[in-house]
């Protein structure tokens, strides 16, 4: 007859022959769970954490617009938290993106709407300065500018051209306005897409040069003077 010890081993053998699972330790147990779940196979689609941060923050606010329906004091103080965040997520925005601009059908095109001459852009500068609508005046009286210079031929008409290739291009034939002409179309780039304010001192500067560039007289290359003889 087999000891208490011994029936112990064998019914022990006996299991373990049987395929009968043998109890494991809890603690193992959870551990390995853990590493199982923790591969990578299993969070393919879990949310990131601004989804997350999104979601607790909707949650956040769904509990106080039912604190807010329930007509107690916490429900209205929610209602005006709720205002003030808004507001400063707004203001936050505005600040980080500047004032929002219309963006034209060409990037950076100097020219937005259809064919116009010199003189209708200045018409429309003098009337948005009258208005102190200093922004729209640079903006025209740049485009006069440019206008002016190819209606004298200076520059060749072509859509989609910059400020920038305007002033450059208008430099070669204007060399004397030609600093004046870079820091033209450097304004109206700042203020068109760079979130700048203009100022009448601002408007005032191309105004001046418009009337400038109207008296000058372009500096011909030695091949166009060549082919002219």
């Amino acid at each position: 007859m087999l000891s208490a010890g011994g029936a112990t081993a064998a019914e022990t053998l006996i299991r373990a022959s049987d395929d009968v699972p043998v109890d494991i330790p809890r603690v193992p147990a959870r551990e390995a769970a853990e590493r199982e779940l923790s591969e990578p196979r299993y969070h393919e689609n879990d949310p990131n954490l601004l989804e997350r941060a999104l979601d607790s923050f909707w949650d956040w606010v769904g509990d106080l617009f039912e604190g807010a329906g329930s007509g107690g004091f916490g429900g209205t103080a929610g209602l005006v938290v709720i205002v003030l965040v808004v507001i400063a997520l707004a203001a936050a925005l505005w600040w980080r993106l500047g004032t929002p601009q219309r963006i034209s059908s060409t990037a950076d095109s100097l020219f937005e709407a259809g064919p116009r001459s010199a003189g209708e852009h200045r018409s429309a500068a003098e009337d948005h300065a009258g208005d102190g609508r200093w922004n729209q005046a640079v903006q025209e009286r740049m485009r006069a500018i440019v206008r002016s210079l190819e209606e004298r031929a200076l520059l060749t008409p072509r859509p989609g051209r910059t400020a920038d290739e305007a002033a450059a291009e208008a430099g070669r034939a204007l060399p004397v306005h030609a600093d004046e002409l870079r820091a033209a179309a450097r304004a109206f780039d700042d203020i068109t897409y760079g979130g700048r304010t203009a100022d009448r001192r601002s408007y005032e500067r191309l105004r001046d040069l418009d009337l400038e560039l109207e008296r000058a007289k372009p500096q011909l290359t030695d091949a166009v003077q060549g082919g002219a003889q």
